[in-house]
């Protein structure tokens, strides 16, 4: 992985409307892939590549809904994570867009095209992403502020017990109703121009599955270029399946990718205590959730 790169002007700046790449990332799916492959057809009037890594082991589903839809399948049977499966879904990448997406999202009409449009007018766009609706049609909180140590410490021993703290409304961030920067996009739905996802290097593998979208979003801004969440384009995520199938291996997974983060953006010395005060209470933090999966 590398952060160096030239100005968001000479590496973006008259990136053509031309060819787009959608992959995703499944994991044993259910009927939620179809619905995303069915809704992708009017959410551009472009046909865009689509190429699908198979993480799991019930591949007939998999390559069923591809061959209907006109999909690409890669993978060789094992789960790399989805970071590593996104990445080697656009490992081959001559489009002049890439869109990484969950397969249980479902795409409004023209929610493609408005996101490629709002990354061809601002040229020092890196990473675009949507408002994300729940399936209640409430707005899900998907862009955010990249966590700071105080403020992720305050999210995490805070955030259940009293939702409406200061730190994780920081956190969540202000989801405007126009286009604007925010510190990072959730990864169930980005687009990015081929230059910037090219020089970055994808995801970090290293994150098995969770922050690999915050670690790409705190690259996208070292390179000096915007994460930009457009709100007029709108996707549906019917997050929670995985969540609901395998819960204390889910929570597991999304508090060790915390504490590594936290590790690898606050490496300094002086910062160890905090480091280790905000590791602890993550770890706290998971073991209440395990036992409330539990009892669940």
């Amino acid at each position: 992985m590398t952060d160096t790169a030239p100005t968001p002007s000479s590496a973006l700046a008259g990136t053509p409307p031309g060819t787009v790449r959608v992959v995703t990332v499944a994991y044993n799916p259910g009927e939620e892939l179809e619905r995303f492959l069915d809704s992708l057809r009017t959410a551009t009037v472009r046909e865009p590549v689509v190429v699908i890594a198979d993480n799991g082991t019930e591949h007939e589903r998999v390559e069923r809904a591809a061959q209907r839809y006109g999909a690409r399948v890669v993978g060789d049977g094992n789960n790399r994570g989805y970071g590593a499966g996104a990445n080697l879904a656009a490992r081959d990448l001559t489009e002049d867009w890439l869109v990484v997406a969950n397969p249980d999202i479902v795409w409004r009409p023209g929610s493609l095209d408005t996101l490629i449009e709002a990354g061809r007018t601002e040229p020092r766009a890196g990473c675009l992403g949507p408002r994300l609706l729940n399936p209640d049609g409430s707005v899900y909180p998907s862009g955010r502020a990249l966590p700071s140590l105080v403020g992720g410490a305050g999210h995490a021993v805070l955030g259940r017990v009293w939702p409406s703290n200061p730190f994780s409304a920081a956190y969540h961030g202000s989801n405007e109703n126009v286009t604007h920067p925010v510190g990072w996009l959730s990864g169930a739905c980005l687009l990015l121009p081929a230059a910037a996802w090219k020089r970055l290097g994808g995801f970090d593998e290293d994150y098995f599955m969770f922050f690999e979208d915050v670690d790409l979003g705190a690259r996208v801004g070292r390179a000096g270029w915007l994460n930009l969440q457009v709100p007029d384009a709108v996707v549906v995520h019917a997050q929670g399946a995985s969540w609901k199938s395998r819960p204390e291996r889910m929570i597991r997974a999304h508090h060790a990718s915390a504490r590594r983060y936290v590790s690898a953006s606050h490496p300094a010395l002086w910062q160890a205590p905090v480091r280790w005060a905000v590791s602890a209470g993550l770890r706290a933090r998971e073991e209440i959730a395990v036992r409330a999966a539990r009892r669940g």
